[in-house]
């Protein structure tokens, strides 16, 4: 089947990887919820840069080297779950500190909305994305099994890989930022106060439990 024909299942199917729960839908709605439509942003370009990436790295066929490698899947495996802990317990500590400081609004007033304001916070962000999307070794699996089956034979797999990976990333974005959006419309609800420190300690202990399990991931 050529490539054209192979675009509406390809589209469909990654629709559908979008909308599975996971880290990266945490860190975007946790984003969206507590800091409005705009600092989800750099965590989104994040997470597709490092999709990309590896679907790149796809391509060349070093995932599959990543794949047979017990060292670099442990490697990879430890350090992804390091770092969702980290993220988690970051969360626990804002949800623990804001429990120690006056309530100058009631509880049901909404708060300021606070993106991050300078390009430091930007980039932390779009660097968390980055980071929590490369140090999964799951996505290296991912991309060996999902892209051959839309790389038509006649294809040269890297471009097509390329190109697949770039229509990926595109329906991602749209998908991610429309969610973030329709969270961020919301977000007064999330800002409350009480809320606020319930959505932190919440996403907190969602990422450290999808750390701990990627910690005991076996191939």
């Amino acid at each position: 089947m050529d490539l054209l024909g192979l675009l509406p299942p390809f589209v469909v199917a990654v629709l559908l990887i979008s909308a599975s729960p996971g880290p990266a839908m945490i860190l975007i709605f946790r984003q969206a919820a507590l800091r409005g439509w705009r600092a989800a942003v750099p965590t989104v370009l994040g997470l597709e840069a490092g999709l990309y990436v590896w679907a790149l790295a796809a391509g060349a066929g070093l995932t599959a080297l990543v794949a047979a490698s017990e060292v670099a899947f442990v490697v990879l495996r430890m350090v992804g779950a390091v770092f969702l802990v980290y993220l988690g317990v970051k969360a626990w500590r804002t949800a623990w500190r804001s429990r120690t400081r006056p309530e100058a609004a009631p509880a049901d007033a909404e708060e300021p909305i606070t993106p991050p304001a300078s390009r430091g916070g930007w980039w932390a962000a779009f660097g968390e994305g980055t980071v929590v999307m490369l140090a999964n070794p799951k996505a290296a699996f991912f991309m060996i099994a999902f892209y051959p089956q839309f790389v038509p034979a006649s294809r040269p797999l890297f471009a097509t890989t390329a190109l697949l990976a770039a229509v990926q990333v595109l329906i991602e974005t749209v998908f991610y930022l429309s969610l973030a959006a329709v969270v961020g419309r919301t977000g007064a609800w999330f800002r409350r106060p009480r809320i606020r420190r319930r959505v932190d300690a919440v996403s907190g202990g969602v990422l450290v439990a999808l750390g701990l399990r990627l910690a005991t991931t076996t191939r």
